[in-house]
């Protein structure tokens, strides 16, 4: 291979860090949204879902009395356009209305320092979804104010610093904990990331995003937030084995 064919060369791998060196993985997790209304047969709905074999949970709206919402994750995001895709169009989903505004799509994503890729990328967000400990949850989409990208890298991590040592301080007593996906081009409204904050009750999650309204980031570099779906787990996939090192 020549200079120029090897410069143009794209390494898509996420990073990581391990023992003093750099680690890379190419594999990530996708986890799409969808909320619906008009739901009476709860059953009905995850038995449908039980029989794909998909990894996931169905959460009742509580803004809503007949609204579910239903996340999917999955390493191949065929799987939304294909098995998922069907089972939507038919059985107890089709008579079910769509909550379009809700919808999200994401994908797990490294920052460059984790010590094991794997686990961030693939195992630790199904184990917050799936941990039994985790009945609430607040899904919304965050889209940064485009100027933000354009700070100097040393101002961005100490914003960036600040929003994280507010999560540690909930999760550190398990009132809380949060799984961040990036949604680059994959959502139609031009949101960046899908943020779901989840814990055993309602208030901490709550309350964790009313102190991140002072953080700088929030208060100053956000363009929009939300809209946000508020549920309680009615059913999950698999009991996940609960996250100690949180």
């Amino acid at each position: 291979m020549n200079a120029e064919a090897q410069e143009q060369e794209l390494d898509l791998s996420e990073r990581g860090f391990a023992q003093g060196k750099p680690t890379f993985l190419n594999r990530r997790l996708f986890m799409q949204f969808s909320a619906y209304s008009g739901c009476t047969d709860i059953a009905a709905v995850t038995n449908a879902l039980s029989a794909l074999g998909i990894q996931g949970v169905v959460y009742a709206n509580v803004n809503d009395p007949l609204g579910i919402g239903i996340l999917v994750a999955s390493e191949d995001p065929t799987l939304f356009v294909d098995a998922l895709r069907r089972a939507f169009q038919s059985g107890p989903f089709a008579p079910l209305e769509r909550m379009p505004e809700y919808d999200m799509l994401g994908r797990t994503y490294s920052i460059g320092y984790e010590a094991d890729l794997e686990d961030t990328l693939l195992k630790k967000p199904l184990r917050k979804v799936l941990d039994e400990h985790n009945e609430w949850a607040i899904w919304y989409p965050l889209q940064r104010d485009k100027g933000f990208q354009r700070l100097p890298a040393i101002d961005q991590r100490r914003i960036l610093a600040e929003h994280g040592t507010l999560a540690k301080r909930y999760s550190k007593k398990r009132y809380a904990t949060d799984i961040r996906l990036a949604c680059h081009g994959l959502d139609k409204m031009d949101n960046d990331f899908v943020i779901g904050l989840l814990g055993p009750d309602l208030f901490p999650l709550s309350a964790i995003v009313q102190e991140m309204r002072k953080t700088e980031q929030t208060a100053l570099h956000l363009e929009s937030l939300g809209p946000f779906f508020v549920g309680k787990v009615l059913w999950r996939s698999a009991v996940g084995v609960s996250d100690s090192d949180e």
